[in-house]
């Protein structure tokens, strides 16, 4: 069965499906970046809203920036922008669910004004994003805006027809400024340090080289909320489209797996309101700090920690590195030793109960998170989720070997060959820079570590951490991942 309006009624019996009238939705928030973990998260959590029969104003328009996003559009306005969400988990009790809480999408391959204009519709009262790390243009080395960017370039010259995000956002809150509409919240939703802040960073930055008034208005009426999401979201393949055809007989072009956990903590800091999140699971707080790093730190930094070394080892899963008794000994012990004692409390969490939890959800074996998925993009991953740890171990004179593991394992993934002889793919935007940085062996650690767009200055002036991953990474070569596990965890 097609999934679409009409058919919404006629799908099978433990199917959930919007308890709403989708005439009845209203558009008040924009998203730039529809993506899996946009579908499996803040549009899961709104719909979850709409279904208690609050928030029906505020439905979601996406917005696609590039190229490849057309396809997603196309599949979601085939089917009255309807989508299935489908729990992987080990239990069988996990949630199959039609949501209706996206009700648009936009493309600006198809002309900036249109979207432009929808950004500054006074409806629109929230601008969400999810456009990856390097969506927010900043220059890993210098930590300042990167306006020799190309698509910066384009919007700098060509202001009113702009295709980046920080062109399309500028562009309309100065067209709300200029007819007296109140500005929107712009609202990362990005797996990233401070994802608000930067947010903020990048858009009085752009604003600035365009127009200073305008840079000064948005510093002081637009706000940059910080928020800490997570719930893993592995990419649809075409296995889970057909398992949802055979198990529940729907056809969705492009249906969003998930886990079953996920978590919102989101700063209460909105201009123009914002939907009552808090009354299907968001917790909202004044500072997501705590949150952040105790996520950043343990989840993000721990998969890693592990996700190399599978690779190396011949795995192409995350349950099967998790399946893995050094594996998994080497990962309690990273977020035991190496990053729970740097943890301020949070609030409302029980960190040994949170870890006990992360070791769940990578194991989960139905959800099949792929490890090239957690591999890809390590240039930019390591100086968010592993450089802050080391560098507080390095301050610290503490233990260095299982954190210079993991970028001995990462020096070592970039040659593109597994310990079995496999080739495979790796997904980096700067991979031919980082292989040359590791092509000879001579004089590697000092090229690599030296690299502060990557790791930041203390790790390159770090003698002691310098020998920490020469002594690991020798091991690798020499012992391989086993070998060099049972030395470091027995």
């Amino acid at each position: 069965m097609k999934l679409n309006e009409q058919n919404l009624q006629r799908l099978p019996a433990g199917i959930e499906r919007p308890g709403y009238a989708l005439e009845r939705i209203g558009t008040g928030i924009a998203h730039i970046g529809v993506g899996g973990f946009h579908r499996a998260h803040q549009a899961a959590y709104t719909d979850a809203l709409m279904n208690t029969g609050e928030g029906l104003d505020w439905g979601i328009c996406g917005i696609g920036t590039r190229l490849e996003e057309k396809a997603m559009r196309d599949a979601l306005a085939a089917q009255d922008h309807l989508f299935t969400l489908v729990e992987l988990d080990d239990r069988p009790d996990t949630e199959v669910r039609v949501i209706g809480s996206i009700r648009d999408m936009l493309l600006v391959e198809d002309g900036s004004e249109p979207v432009v204009a929808r950004l500054a519709d006074p409806a629109i009262r929230i601008v969400s994003l999810t456009i990856t790390e390097g969506g927010y243009c900043m220059d890993e080395s210098s930590g300042q805006f990167d306006a020799s960017l190309p698509q910066i370039q384009h919007d700098l010259a060509t202001p009113r027809s702009p295709i980046s995000v920080f062109g399309l956002l500028c562009a309309a809150l100065a067209r709300r400024r200029g007819a007296g509409i109140a500005p929107f919240t712009v609202m990362s939703c990005d797996n990233l340090p401070h994802n608000g802040d930067v947010t903020r960073k990048a858009t009085l930055a752009f604003a600035t080289l365009v127009d200073a008034e305008l840079a000064r208005w948005i510093e002081r009426h637009v706000s940059f909320p910080n928020a800490m999401v997570d719930r893993i979201t592995p990419m649809t393949s075409p296995a889970h489209r057909q398992a949802l055809q055979d198990r529940h007989g729907i056809d969705d072009a492009w249906p969003v797996v998930c886990e079953p956990f996920v978590q919102w903590v989101l700063e209460d800091s909105f201009v123009n309101g914002r939907p009552a999140w808090e009354k299907v699971g968001v917790q909202f707080t004044d500072d997501v700090t705590p949150y952040e790093e105790m996520k950043i730190k343990l989840l993000n930094g721990s998969h890693l920690a592990l996700t190399y070394l599978g690779f190396l080892r011949g795995y192409r899963y995350v349950h099967e590195t998790m399946e893995d008794p050094l594996l998994r000994r080497y990962v309690q012990r990273y977020m035991d030793e190496d990053v729970t004692p740097q943890l301020a409390p949070v609030p409302g969490i029980d960190l040994e109960r949170y870890k006990r939890t992360l070791i769940e959800r990578f194991s989960n074996r139905a959800i099949a998170d792929q490890l090239e998925r957690v591999c890809s993009d390590g240039s930019s991953k390591f100086s968010k989720f592993s450089v802050p740890t080391i560098n507080r171990l390095i301050a610290d004179n503490a233990e260095l070997d299982r954190a210079a593991l993991v970028i001995a394992a990462w020096a070592l993934y970039l040659r593109g060959v597994d310990e079995n002889g496999e080739r495979y793919r790796i997904l980096d935007p700067r991979l031919e820079f980082c292989q040359e940085l590791v092509a000879e062996d001579e004089g590697l650690a000092e090229r690599l570590l030296g690299r502060e767009d990557i790791f930041g200055p203390q790790i390159a002036r770090s003698l002691a951490f310098r020998d920490a991953f020469e002594r690991n990474l020798l091991r690798l070569r020499s012992l391989g991942v086993k070998g060099t596990l049972e030395l470091l965890v027995g």
